[in-house]
């Protein structure tokens, strides 16, 4: 039974529901049910998600860091400063959207 089908049910048993005080409860969880069974038609299944991009660094050197913290507080110009890469820095958030391997001292 899908979903379309468990939404039409619900709607008949709440159109042969009686509504006085005995029945208030019983209405009233048919309706949860009903709001959840509108919600999954809403809302896109999990598994055809997209998933992101990822990237892989390869393991070299003695140690690996990684700079992470709020936007606009010169994580590029601090990587750019101590390496000899040259990281895109502006005035405005999220410049920096990438994964920019570099090497200290060089």
């Amino acid at each position: 039974m899908g979903i379309l089908e468990k939404i039409a049910e619900i709607e008949r048993e709440i159109s042969r529901t009686q509504k006085n005080k005995a029945t208030e409860y019983h209405l009233g969880l048919l309706k949860a049910k009903l709001a959840k069974y509108r919600a999954q038609l809403l809302e896109p299944s999990k598994s055809a998600g997209a998933k992101g991009e990822g990237f892989d660094v390869m393991k070299s050197g003695d140690a690996r860091v990684a700079l992470i913290g709020f936007p606009s507080v010169g994580k590029s110009t601090f990587l750019s400063l101590m390496t000899s890469t040259e990281s895109e820095a502006a005035s405005y958030e999220f410049t920096t959207l990438t994964c920019i391997p570099a090497i200290v001292g060089e």
